[in-house]
């Protein structure tokens, strides 16, 4: 008898808990955006260019160094930081440099931003320039887009497919 009604107690517990992970799952309904907002996201990580170019040893330079540690160039770690403005119908929503991560400075650049935009045609600029150097190439995209409603934008940059990439 004992057995039993721990059984049954057990099955009820387990039931109840069962019941109410059902109805959390599924109440209450999350929206994350409106019905008639869609969004952008500008989101990436690239690493800049470097700040110095490669140069070759001096003799001295190399006479310094234990035989084993000697090479022919010395090439510099740090990278420059990455700039990216983004203009939505005209008006510029964002403006960012984004330094280079780590105690070296020498790591990617990362940023993320979301906009929230109503569903509609969109004019979109966005400026991107890895270098701060005046002859660094600076990208440039501009599009008029037509955003759905809930759809998500993704703005990033990839120099395998050009630079600006809109997916």
């Amino acid at each position: 008898m004992n057995r039993a009604l721990n059984w049954t107690g057990q099955a009820l517990l387990y039931g109840g808990f069962a019941l109410a992970l059902g109805v959390f799952s599924r109440w209450p309904v999350y929206h994350p955006l409106p019905d008639d907002m869609g969004q952008i996201k500008v989101s990436f990580i690239h690493h800049g260019a470097l700040l110095a170019e490669c140069r070759p040893y001096t003799a001295e330079e190399q006479a310094k160094m234990a035989p084993n540690m000697r090479k022919a160039m010395k090439c510099e770690r740090e990278r420059s930081p990455v700039h990216i403005e983004v203009d939505i119908d005209g008006q510029n929503v964002l403006n960012q440099t984004a330094p280079p991560a780590g105690l070296s400075r020498d790591g990617a650049s990362t940023l993320y931003h979301r906009f929230n935009l109503a569903a509609g045609d969109h004019r979109v600029a966005v400026r991107f320039k890895d270098g701060q150097s005046p002859a660094a190439k600076a990208y440039q995209l501009d599009e008029t887009i037509t955003l759905r409603p809930a759809q998500v934008l993704v703005i990033d940059f990839n120099p395998d497919k050009g630079g600006i990439v809109l997916q």
